[in-house]
């Protein structure tokens, strides 16, 4: 996922793990949780900080910073992306982990919640240098990654080959080949079809399904999108095939806007060759402000975190917000949007399609049989939209937010699940 730059200035804002601890807090007053179960879901298991050099292509020795979290692992063992990005730290990385506990125990899959990340600039490091790096993460992460313990993924900056060298380099250590130490890899060496694509494919089932319950018609309903990266190309192009029109994206270059629609298609080839967005014609720039700001029917935030907060939430004027980032609106903007009457569908349901067919990838991995195209993609609607479903009618039983919903649906599965395994010894 890429991202205009973040504005947010981290002396003034809280740190991003406290955001999440506070959503979750919210819930559990709600709900009434436990202060055992509260007190468990409010820190992570484990939290994994490596250093670890790598040669670069001068010969010179650097030293990265690298952080592994498993924030709840009740339902299963750990799930989460991988990131490389300079910002990574440990503070982002629990966040993210706890998210990604609510996002699997909403979508019912049978995995906890992890996250990891490498404190680097990955566009600055040749190709070599960015497999050394990645092989010696692997080996340093080693000792908790396994299908049976922690399966990472691609998120920003990370791809089908950095899983494949990830894959590659523990199935060396262990003597076998383990396909289902990562999701995300390429088809032919164990990866799923539809994987690369699932989390666009999540939220355009989502948005669908959303305009459908609020009576907006698909055709020329108005999106604008912040972030132009895989999820949010993805989440362009399949809206934009449904008839939706697409008004506003951005990337890190800037952002860009035409009033009749972007032709989504053409701009996804130039970005490839040209990352500067406002090169493509027949598009005026825009600021990242302007863009959160437009009038349009859809907002979608598919960028990093925290990009919705006090200081800009009244300036949003979209009918309807759907989180394809992770934790891009803060607590504090949550209760301006609400009072705005702006309808949030949470980023834990809305970009839970890349978990849910990483899930899809991981059983098939195990199982040795492939499903195709269809019956992926399949799956994932019923998945997601049951998701939703759930979601609602927890947040009707709670009488609030769809997030407090999906939150209070997630946190009552692992308290359940707690009560069950016990406490050992």
């Amino acid at each position: 996922m890429e991202m205009s730059p973040n504005c947010q200035d981290s002396l003034q804002t809280p740190s991003v793990f406290s955001m999440a601890v506070r959503q979750l807090e919210i819930v559990a007053d709600l709900i009434g949780l436990d202060d055992g179960v509260r007190r468990i879901l409010s820190s992570c298991e484990k939290e994994f900080t490596v250093n670890f050099p790598v040669t670069m292509d001068d010969g010179t020795v650097k030293s990265f910073s690298a952080y592994r979290v498993h924030h709840n692992t009740t339902l299963g063992p750990a799930k989460g992306g991988l990131r490389f990005h300079p910002n990574v730290h440990l503070d982002e990385t629990k966040a993210l982990a706890m998210w990604m506990t609510w996002k699997c125990a909403i979508a019912n899959i049978p995995y906890g919640g992890g996250k990891g990340g490498v404190t680097c600039e990955p566009n600055k490091l040749s190709s070599i240098e960015l497999e050394r790096l990645t092989r010696r993460l692997a080996s340093e992460m080693s000792p908790i990654m396994g299908h049976n313990m922690d399966i990472p993924a691609p998120d920003v900056n990370t791809n089908e080959q950095i899983m494949s060298w990830i894959m590659d380099t523990v199935s060396s250590q262990i003597g076998r080949t383990s396909p289902s130490v990562v999701t995300g890899k390429p088809v032919a060496i164990g990866g799923t079809v539809g994987r690369k694509e699932a989390t666009g494919k999540g939220v355009s089932i989502i948005t669908k399904e959303t305009l459908k319950n609020h009576k907006i018609p698909l055709k020329d309903c108005r999106i604008a999108i912040q972030g132009f990266g895989s999820v949010g190309y993805w989440s362009a192009k399949f809206l934009n095939d449904m008839g939706c029109k697409i008004i506003a994206v951005s990337n890190i270059h800037g952002a860009i806007f035409n009033n009749n629609g972007l032709d989504i298609n053409s701009l996804g080839n130039h970005q490839l060759s040209n990352p500067n967005l406002a090169t493509f014609p027949g598009v005026d720039t825009i600021s990242n402000k302007e863009l959160l700001s437009l009038h349009c029917d859809v907002l979608i935030p598919a960028a990093l975190e925290r990009q919705i907060t006090a200081q800009n939430a009244d300036q949003i004027n979209a009918r309807i917000l759907v989180e394809a980032a992770n934790g891009p609106t803060t607590p504090e903007s949550d209760i301006i949007l609400q009072e705005k009457g702006i309808h949030v569908i949470p980023d834990v349901v809305a970009n839970s399609g890349g978990v849910i067919v990483s899930y899809f990838e991981w059983v098939q991995d195990l199982e040795h049989i492939f499903w195709d195209l269809e019956e992926v993609n399949s799956r994932l609607t019923t998945l997601i939209i049951n998701s939703l479903s759930k979601v609602r009618n927890t947040a009707e039983r709670y009488k609030t937010t769809l997030r407090t919903g999906a939150l209070a649906l997630a946190v009552e599965r692992i308290a359940h699940g707690l009560a069950l395994r016990g406490i050992f010894p």
